[in-house]
């Protein structure tokens, strides 16, 4: 196994410190105050909490790095700082607050206009996530690769579907489900972006899409994929999925009849 790095190290740290954070929660999510951020986007005190957590941590190793974070500071323009850490607390917020156990904290370090390093961090199955750029993805302590089947019939795709207040996209996307599900071996919709490539790095799922992604779902997630030998892009315009959260992922062999099947 790969040495953990530094920045690694203090990326762990935060997340398990959060990750402690919103397991206790988890446990009395009956009494969890929640409040009301928009249209099936919700923000509990448990976010900010790991988020406070998360940033403390992180500014005190790491002072001179920008911090762009889900809850408190969701800068949208990524240019505008050399370095930043890109932070998602709680990904699958709605799954936490109804007490289904599949969520995950997520945090990368960008430098420039790339993702160097990411962790996930799925506290209930005490599953870490990792990779830095050249150096490998893993679970754990264990190397991980996605998954070698070529043709899309035999692959098991995750996906995100749009929600309440985004109808404008409902129709085209039930295009797409429609093909996937045709070709396919079949579909999960399980609610964490961050989990769905984390687990397209790990084999467990052949590929992923979805539209209208925060940087902070996909940033860590993005890095681990390819780490972990996979392919990520825009879904159907040559453009960074980092900007416009229309993101793919899937192993080298899927990407052509992939890519083909979300085109409408």
């Amino acid at each position: 196994m790969a040495l953990k790095t530094p920045i690694i190290n203090i990326m762990t740290k935060a997340a398990y410190k959060a990750g402690n954070i919103l397991i206790k929660d988890f446990r009395e999510v009956e009494n969890l105050q929640v409040s009301k951020k928009g249209i099936g986007d919700f923000v509990t005190s448990s976010d900010l909490n790991s988020e406070k957590t998360i940033i403390k941590i992180l500014e005190k190793a790491y002072p001179e790095i920008k911090v762009i974070s889900e809850e408190t500071n969701p800068e949208t323009d990524l240019d505008n700082h050399e370095k930043k850490w890109i932070i998602d607390p709680l990904d699958g917020t709605l799954n936490f607050i109804h007490g289904l156990p599949h969520f995950a904290i997520s945090i990368a370090l960008m430098i420039k206009e790339e993702i160097i390093s990411g962790i996930i961090y799925d506290p209930i199955k005490d599953e870490l996530f990792w990779a830095e750029k050249g150096v490998g993805a893993y679970l754990n302590d264990r190397r991980i690769r996605v998954s070698a089947r070529n043709q899309l019939k035999d692959a098991l795709v995750s996906t995100g579907i749009p929600w309440k207040g985004m109808e404008e996209t409902h129709k085209n996307y039930l295009k797409i489900l429609e093909n996937i599900m045709k070709n396919s071996s079949g579909i999960r919709r399980y609610g964490s972006a961050a989990l769905d490539l984390a687990y397209v790095a790990a084999g467990r799922y052949d590929a992923f899409w979805e539209f209208n992604l925060k940087s902070w779902d996909i940033a860590s997630g993005s890095l681990i994929v390819k780490e972990a030998g996979g392919y990520v892009g825009n879904i159907n315009k040559n453009e960074n999925y980092l900007y416009t959260g229309n993101i793919y992922a899937c192993n080298n062999d899927l990407i052509d009849e992939l890519k083909s099947k979300l085109i409408i």
